[in-house]
């Protein structure tokens, strides 16, 4: 069973080398394989991380049927700095970011993201059509 959320740094140790660096691209070693909704935070008490994480928690097997993990970049150290400056994203202010398993931005909010919307956004991409329509 897939974890709910994935915490930065596990996704960055993943993605990066041996010796602990960080590569260029936290998020790589999800492409082809995953959808990924990015949960950016000044910090951990910021009522849209606790919203969205909220949110999220009844939502377990309908992402796990998209193969959607969730990474949170929260506060202000390296790991987070670097995944909010792979996505643009700014370092004091709440943002979800949905990507597609092609690695490609599907949608930015500024507020949490309810499941549904996240559902619906994925149900319509090509990859995610042919996933459904292989699947039974």
């Amino acid at each position: 069973m897939r974890p709910l959320a994935l915490t930065l740094g596990i996704a960055l140790a993943l993605a990066g080398g041996s010796d602990g660096s960080v590569a260029p691209d936290p998020l790589a070693v999800y492409r082809g394989n995953s959808r990924i909704l990015v949960v950016a935070a000044p910090d951990v008490r910021d009522p849209g991380l606790l919203a969205q994480r909220e949110a999220l928690v009844p939502a377990r097997a309908g992402l796990r049927e998209r193969d959607l993990v969730v990474v949170e970049a929260v506060g202000t150290g390296a790991e987070a700095s670097a995944l909010r400056r792979r996505l643009g994203l700014p370092e004091r202010a709440f943002r979800a970011v949905l990507i597609g398993k092609d690695g490609g931005l599907k949608l930015t909010a500024t507020e949490p993201v309810a499941p549904e919307r996240l559902f619906a956004t994925i149900d319509v991409m090509p990859m995610r059509r042919d996933e459904m329509r292989g699947s039974r």
